[in-house]
């Protein structure tokens, strides 16, 4: 705003003593103070408020004027309570150096001038930078040469003086201002991705606000980029239509260092626009993956239908330059398996699986979209399938080849997820050790399988187990002498084998889509076409004859093995 307006509103009481020539001047602020040297509070363009309380002689003027000149304020207005009148001497100090100086009737507090700068001030650049972001967006929509939304958050930390990041839903940093001091600490990100996960899957309004130490934080979701919803009262968006279990686990969020809470409309407005600019980025570095999530699909459906290992080879050779561009000669690859369960929930959660575990095998350090073009993701059913290179496979000290390790890919993510499947969602992941050939990666496949089992049958909403741990059964099973083997399956196996024998109840089956089902009596009453009470039914029959409690981990491995073995 100019000074000149401040003029033509009669509730502010000001009255022009000199400067009428400055009057065009902008005004970017204001302040009040009463202090000899204001200095180190000033940035430049503020109209200075003051009652005058630091002037105790006609000397003083002259310095103080000095000092708002040099910080290059637009003007000052001061207070006649204190005086009856602005002195003199400071009328002719401002003269001499060409400030603006006004009186402020003694009728008006300086809390009415304060009020009505900053919103007129703040409209302004909120105005400003709506212009500055529907710019960028049509650069963003029409190619990458509008900058990512890096820039964006720039541009609210120097208009709107507002700090903000984009977070992934796992709480990794996907982009941030590059101008506004430090990053965000890891634990800080991983908070804010839970209260969101959890806020969103509460069904509360956002933006959501969480107070960490002595700042607040609000938090607004990043959805789709098409037309933004029509406004669901105080600027805020209507909760999404879809199911919001097939998009909470992916969706990214902007982070705000501000407490929102009492924002005006238009600036909540203006927030939520800047997200539907992110998601026009966000769904372009979807589209993105298209490629990687396709080589992907080619080389699960060669390896589950059996196709020859030289056609699963040419398949990965197209398959290395795209992953890793440079790389001479083919890398060894490790298979990655994980799935998205919810309970009372029928759907196939392949494809949400499949978003999220692209998100969970970038490194949680890194930002930017880089880092995930390494990264293919098939998915198929229930299960995400992803397929890792390794360019360069050491060995540890204790042998073994070093790579993904299963426990370390949930580490920094615990947190956010479980606040995001809230009660009634699991994700388990398998980990497969490195493979060297095509020959390898049918095994790879199951290995990383039989590790998601065995994390399934874990306490937790989220687990993950590596093929490290399968070394002490599962790949060791065929050294089990027969007897030991026999006389095992048969406790456990026998009496179930009898009963289904003897009334056709079907038990074995039973047992089997149970414990693949990871324990989940809706999927697997309705894998089963039963009723979850005939499930519950057979369950309870399988525990009465075996003696064994099937919400037991170890009587779920022991199952599990009886029936590898067997």
């Amino acid at each position: 705003m100019r000074l000149r307006a401040l003029l033509d509103t009669d509730a502010l009481g000001l009255k022009l003593l000199g400067g009428e020539d400055e009057l065009d001047r902008s005004v970017r602020g204001v302040m009040t103070t009463d202090l000899r040297d204001p200095s180190r509070y000033l940035s430049g363009g503020e109209l200075v408020l003051t009652g005058l309380a630091w002037r105790r002689d006609a000397t003083d003027s002259e310095p103080f004027v000095r000092i708002l000149v040099q910080a290059q304020v637009a003007a000052l207005a001061a207070g006649e309570a204190e005086l009856g009148s602005v002195p003199e001497d400071l009328i002719q100090a401002c003269a001499r150096h060409r400030l603006p100086l006004f009186a402020v009737n003694e009728s008006v507090a300086f809390a009415t001038v304060t009020e009505h700068v900053v919103r007129q001030v703040s409209g302004e650049r909120a105005g400003d930078l709506a212009a500055v972001v529907d710019r960028h967006r049509r650069m963003m929509t029409s190619g990458p040469a509008g900058g990512g939304p890096d820039v964006v958050l720039d541009l609210l930390g120097s208009d709107l003086d507002l700090r903000a990041w984009v977070l992934s839903p796992t709480g990794r940093p996907v982009a941030g201002p590059k101008t506004a001091g430090p990053a965000l600490p890891a634990e800080v990100c991983a908070k804010l991705a839970a209260e969101h996960l959890a806020a969103t899957r509460a069904g509360r309004r956002a933006p959501h606000r969480l107070p960490l130490g002595s700042t607040t934080y609000s938090l607004f979701p990043v959805r789709g980029s098409g037309p933004r919803p029509a406004v669901a009262g105080a600027g805020r968006l209507p909760q999404p239509s879809r199911d919001v279990r097939e998009t909470v686990l992916s969706d990214w969020l902007l982070a705000v260092e501000a407490d929102a809470g009492d924002w005006a409309e238009e600036r909540l407005d203006l927030l939520y626009g800047v997200t539907q600019l992110i998601a026009v980025e966000r769904d372009r570095r979807d589209a993105a993956r298209t490629v990687r999530r396709r080589l992907a699909q080619e080389v699960l459906e060669l390896v589950q239908t059996g196709a020859a290992p030289a056609e699963i080879a040419a398949r990965l050779r197209v398959a290395a330059p795209v992953l890793l561009p440079g790389l001479g000669a083919a890398p060894h690859w490790q298979v990655v398996v994980a799935r998205v369960e919810w309970e009372d929930d029928g759907t196939e959660t392949g494809p949400v699986a499949q978003t999220l575990l692209e998100e969970i095998l970038v490194d949680p350090l890194a930002t930017g979209p880089e880092h995930a073009d390494r990264i293919a993701v098939a998915h198929t059913g229930d299960e995400a399938v992803a397929l890792v290179p390794l360019p360069a496979v050491s060995t540890e000290h204790d042998g073994s080849e070093a790579g993904i390790l299963a426990e370390a890919l949930l580490e920094s993510v615990r947190e956010p997820l479980s606040a995001g499947l809230d009660g009634d969602g699991r994700v388990t992941l398998g980990v497969s050790a490195a493979v060297h050939s095509a020959e390898g990666l049918r095994g790879a496949l199951e290995e990383a399988r039989h590790a998601r089992r065995v994390a399934a049958a874990r306490p937790g909403r989220v687990c993950a187990a590596g093929h490290q741990e399968l070394a002490s059964h599962v790949l060791l099973l065929p050294f089990v002498p027969d007897d030991v083997r026999r006389a095992f399956t048969a406790r456990l196996l026998d009496p179930l084998r009898d009963y289904d024998r003897r009334h056709r109840a079907e038990l074995i089956p039973t047992l089997e889509a149970f414990l693949d089902c990871d324990g989940s009596w809706t999927r697997c009453a309705t894998r089963l076409h039963l009723h979850v009470n005939t499930l519950r039914y057979r369950v309870g029959r399988i525990e009465q004859l075996t003696g064994r409690d099937l919400s037991r981990l170890e009587d779920k491995l022991d199952f599990f093995l009886a029936l590898r073995m067997s």
